[in-house]
């Protein structure tokens, strides 16, 4: 069996690399999908933080966490769609207020 340690220490890289793909591009799409790594690895560090306590609780509540993360990737990736029939362009500098 892999050691918590090194699950969690992926899943705070898989963060990290999530968090540096939002602070970085510009484009809506990358920073959705970035978004969702993050949510990944707090999954992944949820689920082995439970796995290793012995409390099935923590994989209930991931259950929850990928429910609200694919509403999350749905509403944004309409609202993306949107805006790119309305402008023609992605890019996160161009939306900086949602009044079109």
């Amino acid at each position: 069996m892999i050691p918590v340690d090194w699950i969690l220490l992926l899943a705070t890289v898989l963060f990290c690399i999530g968090g540096i793909g939002v602070a970085i591009r510009r484009n809506a799409i990358v920073a959705l999908m970035s978004i969702e790594l993050m949510l990944n690895a707090g999954i992944l560090a949820l689920v082995a933080s439970a796995a290793h306590h012995g409390d099935l609780n923590g994989q209930v509540v991931v259950l929850f966490i990928m429910m609200i993360a694919a509403a999350e990737a749905s509403v944004g990736l309409a609202i993306i769609t949107t805006a790119f029939r309305k402008h023609s362009e992605v890019d996160l500098d161009q939306y900086s207020s949602l009044k079109w």
